[in-house]
């Protein structure tokens, strides 16, 4: 160096390099990696891989090139539907763990609230509470609810206040109590897929997807099983309500978003990008129920111009959250 002027320059240019690169957990994000939407919070073991800590997930997050991961609370449908105060505590613990990841690493994490749907009132004011005190990205529900579905009319007042504040739903699958699934066969193999179908249809069979489109759906592994089934569906929606699907029950459906998580394969995108634009397609990991590569592996194989790359992987979530946006300075 031959002066103090060229030290800091290139102190300054390997800061930059640095961060372009991601990073481990303290490192501030790059924004230019991934947003991870379908991203999980839990207190029990990672699927398999251990004990999850929010630390782990921010390793994990360097080593696949993701910034920022939005995340929900998994497996815990039994806990929060049970329209108990043991259901509404799990609910604020987890969400007050949540804004607790948002804060201690700035940046690096969002939060979709958990909300004990079964109880109306105590939804209410977890949504109050998650939004006003935490200020939460979204919410998360489930494809079924005990043995409801979400388009169910209990929870229209839900749903009156969600579309309110213009919330953005992420929409995760549980397995549901009205199938029974053959011997040795476990729900994530299909039933998680067919499960979210279940759900959306019956959000739209209620006129929830009509009624409030302020807010909007993130339906997760590339809508499971939804983009082949909807020209089925749109053609046995009762011909008697059209005050329920005013725009066609298609276009209904396409306008919400989704994300590709353990289901980037190419025969599972071509489906989602016949049935909705490329602009409404996100990108999500299923961790650490899912091993992150499980997704961005298979991702070259679809053949992506780099700009539609950009666009699933970051672009069209910087949009929804633009908090997260590369144009904000943090």
């Amino acid at each position: 160096m031959t002066n103090r002027r060229d030290f800091v320059k290139a102190m300054a240019a390997g800061a930059v390099i640095a961060q372009q690169r991601g990073g481990g957990r303290g490192a501030a994000p790059s924004r230019a990696g991934r947003i991870d939407v379908h991203h999980h919070r839990t207190t029990v073991g990672g699927g398999g891989r251990g004990e999850w800590t929010p630390e782990r997930s921010l390793d994990e997050m360097g080593k696949y090139d993701i910034d920022v991961a939005i995340t929900s609370v998994s497996a815990s449908g039994p806990a929060l539907y049970g329209g108990t105060e043991k259901g509404n505590t799990f609910a604020r613990t987890s969400n007050e763990q949540g804004a607790k990841m948002v804060q201690q690493y700035p940046g690096r994490f969002g939060l979709f609230l958990a909300l004990p749907m079964n109880d109306i009132q105590g939804t209410l004011k977890e949504i109050a509470y998650g939004y006003d005190t935490l200020k939460a990205d979204g919410v998360h529900i489930y494809s079924s609810i005990s043995e409801k579905w979400p388009g169910d009319p209990i929870y229209m007042p839900i749903y009156e206040e969600l579309n309110r504040r213009k919330a953005m739903i992420f929409f995760h699958p549980t397995p549901p109590l009205c199938c029974k699934l053959p011997p040795g066969i476990g729900a994530p193999v299909t039933e998680y897929d067919f499960d979210v179908t279940r759900g959306i249809t019956s959000l739209l069979w209620n006129g929830v997807l009509s009624k409030f489109q302020d807010m909007r759906f993130i339906i997760v592994h590339s809508g499971g099983t939804l983009p082949v089934l909807a020209g089925r569906i749109q053609d046995r929606v009762p011909r008697n309500r059209p005050d329920l699907y005013p725009t066609g029950t298609l276009e209904l459906l396409k306008r919400q978003y989704y994300e590709c998580a353990h289901a980037t394969f190419p025969w599972a995108l071509a489906a989602l990008m016949k049935f909705t634009s490329t602009s409404n397609i996100m990108f999500g990991t299923d961790y650490p129920q899912e091993p992150i590569e499980s997704t961005t592996k298979h991702l070259p194989e679809n053949g992506f111009s780099a700009e539609l790359l950009h666009t699933i992987n970051r672009g069209n979530a910087e949009r929804v959250f633009p908090r997260f946006s590369s144009a904000i300075a943090h």
